[in-house]
C-alpha cells in the first residue's frame, strides 16, 4: 500500500482486532471508542504499569491504582530499551491497526503524503532513524509517556500533536497539521504503538541521542570532514541525493530547527553518522555540524518569540527573546 493511498484506507475500530488498546485509531462511534479505552486503561493499571492520558483520558497517572503513575521522571532511572522493538509493518490492515499503519506511512514518506504541510525534501524518519525505532537516534520508542510537558522554547505546555507540529514547521520546513486531522491521528496512533508499557512521565534508555560534551568546533576543519566523510551521500554542496538528505541549503531544514543547533546536530552525528557504518569521533561531529549549520537555509519566521522568559541555549543560530547569537 502506498502512503496516498493509505491515508483513505478502512478507518473503522475493530475492536476484535485492536489488542485491547482501543482510542487510538479512528472510530464510527464514539461511545464504543470511550469504552474500549477506559477497559484498556483498566487492564494496563491491574497489571502496574501507566497509561498516558492520551490512551486513555479516563485513567490518570497520578491516580492510577497501581501507585507507579505519579513518579517523575526525574525521580527514577529510565526505564531500559525494549528488548524487542514492534514493526508495524507486520500489522494487519485492518481497525486500529490500519491506522498505525497509516501513521508510520506519513512519516515514512512525509512529503508525499503531506505535500501541503512540508516545505523541503526532508521526511519525519530523515532524522528519527529506522522508522523511530533506532537508540540513541532521536527514537519515538516511549515518546508518548513524556507527555503533556512544559517546554520552555515556547514556554507552554505542550502536547504530543504540538511536538509534531514544532518538526513540520521548523525541520521540515512547511506548516502545521491540524491536531483533529486524520493524518494527526495515524502519527500519533503510530507513537503510541511504540510506546506501549511504558510508564508514564519516564524516560526511556536511548531517548534522543548522547550528548557530545565539547565546548569549541572549527568549522574549517569540519569542512575536511564533510567532503571526507558527508559528501558521497549528502552531496558537495550539501544538496542531498538519493541516498541521503539535504543538510543545507533551501530543501533543507530551517533555522529553528532542533538539528540547526551545533551540538544537537553534532550528538545525532557523533551518535549515528555516516548511516552505513556510525562512529564518527566526536570532535569531528562537532567540527562538521559547526560547518553544516554555517550554510545557508530556510529562514523560520516566528524564531523572535522563542525563549519568550529568556533562558535559550547558547547554541541557537538565531535571535531569541533578549538574546542576540554570536555567530
Amino acid at each position: 500500500m502506498t502512503p496516498s493511498a493509505s491515508a483513505h484506507s478502512d478507518r473503522r475500530y475493530d475492536p476484535a482486532r485492536a489488542d485491547g488498546l482501543g482510542g487510538i485509531g479512528c472510530a464510527d462511534d464514539a461511545g464504543r471508542l470511550l469504552s474500549a479505552r477506559r477497559a484498556a486503561g483498566a487492564r494496563f493499571c491491574g497489571a502496574g504499569i501507566s497509561v498516558h492520558p492520551s490512551v486513555c483520558p479516563s485513567v490518570r497517572p497520578s491516580v492510577c491504582p497501581s501507585g507507579r503513575g505519579g513518579r517523575s521522571g526525574a525521580d527514577a532511572s529510565p526505564v531500559p530499551w525494549p528488548k524487542h522493538v514492534p514493526r508495524a509493518d507486520t500489522l494487519p490492515i485492518t481497525g486500529l491497526h490500519a491506522s498505525i499503519r497509516r501513521g508510520h506511512a506519513i512519516l515514512t514518506a512525509t512529503r508525499d503524503s503531506l505535500p501541503e504541510f512540508v516545505g523541503n525534501d526532508l521526511r519525519c524518519t530523515s532524522c528519527h532513524l529506522d522508522d523511530g525505532r533506532r537508540a540513541n537516534a532521536l527514537p519515538w520508542v516511549g515518546v508518548m509517556a513524556r507527555f503533556p510537558q512544559y517546554r520552555t522554547r515556547n514556554a507552554k505546555i505542550n502536547q504530543i500533536e504540538d511536538r509534531v507540529n514544532d518538526c513540520l514547521e521548523r525541520s521540515l520546513a512547511g506548516r502545521a497539521l491540524p491536531s483533529d486531522d486524520p493524518a494527526m491521528r495515524d502519527i500519533v496512533a503510530y507513537f503510541t504503538f511504540l510506546s506501549y508499557g511504558v510508564p508514564a512521565g519516564r524516560r526511556i534508555a536511548g531517548q534522543g541521542a548522547p550528548p557530545v560534551r565539547l565546548r569549541a568546533a572549527n568549522a574549517v576543519r569540519g569542512d575536511s570532514v564533510y567532503s571526507a566523510t558527508c559528501a558521497r551521500c549528502h552531496g558537495v554542496a550539501g544538496e542531498g541525493t538519493p541516498l541521503a538528505p539535504a543538510v543545507w541549503g533551501e530543501r533543507s531544514y530551517s533555522i529553528g530547527a532542533g538539528m540547526g543547533r551545533v551540538r544537537t546536530a553534532a550528538a545525532f552525528i557523533a551518535a549515528n553518522m555516516p548511516y552505513d557504518r556510525p562512529g564518527v569521533d566526536p570532535q569531528d561531529a562537532m567540527d562538521v555540524a559547526a560547518y553544516i549549520n554555517g550554510q545557508e537555509r530556510p529562514a523560520f519566521a516566528r524564531g523572535a518569540g522563542d525563549w519568550p522568559f529568556g533562558g535559550a541555549p547558547g547554541d541557537v543560530p538565531y535571535p531569541t527573546a533578549g538574546r542576540t547569537p554570536q555567530r
